[in-house]
């Protein structure tokens, strides 16, 4: 999994003004958990802006009070408004220790299903993980080929060495699905048929009205 370097300032008081003193200083009021102790600190907006509105999964090598640590992104909170991040924890990972985590999909192959016209739906654009850390793939790859109309790649079908997979068995990933463009094959003959019985009834109105001689 991709790594990428962070570093924060440990935080001298913990409270509601003290958080709000620093959110006007462009500063991030954050939490650490799952070692030893909690570590409060704050972490610059824009570094982490630049790596939060991806779809890339990171371990963080977090850099507080001359320690580091390696940590994933557990939760983050947002403005309702102005949608600018309020507080984001993290929680510290360590070697013998299964990570839960959300990976992102990356869609691979050609569906038969969809070069006969079907319409290829996206259901889920992350799966949720466990693994050790050294197991962790930076995303998650579902195959479509073989896939027709119809068909479907769900979370029960994925295999994925020393990873557990997390999700419902039988949520759908990925699938194949009718077109609104796609016609129904018309049976031969059945054209005609259709047409000599659409006819009949026209025919017979004709002769109804045919004056008698």
């Amino acid at each position: 999994m991709k790594t990428v370097s962070l570093s924060g300032s440990l935080r001298e008081n913990v409270g509601k003004k003290d958080a709000k003193k620093h959110r006007r200083d462009f500063k991030v009021p954050c939490v650490m958990y799952g070692g030893k102790e909690q570590v409060h600190f704050v972490a610059d907006e824009k570094s982490l802006m630049k790596v939060m509105h991806t779809p890339v999964a990171y371990i963080f090598k977090l850099n507080v009070g001359g320690h580091e640590y390696s940590t994933i992104i557990q939760d983050v909170q947002y403005h309702p408004v102005t949608d600018r991040m309020l507080h984001v924890d993290f929680m510290e990972i360590l070697a013998e220790k299964p990570v839960t985590i959300g990976v992102p999909i990356k869609v691979t192959g050609t569906a038969p299903g969809v070069l006969r016209g079907g319409k290829l739906i996206k259901k889920m654009r992350k799966l949720v993980i466990k693994a050790l850390v050294q197991h962790l793939p930076d995303e998650v790859t579902v195959s479509i080929d073989g896939l027709e109309i119809g068909d479907s790649v769900k979370i029960s079908d994925m295999k994925l060495e020393n990873v557990l997979f997390l999700d419902p068995a039988s949520s759908v990933i990925v699938g194949v699905r009718t077109a609104r463009a796609v016609v129904e094959e018309v049976v031969p003959g059945a054209e005609g048929a259709a047409a000599t019985a659409a006819a009949a009834p026209a025919e017979a109105a004709k002769k109804a009205e045919a004056p008698k001689k």
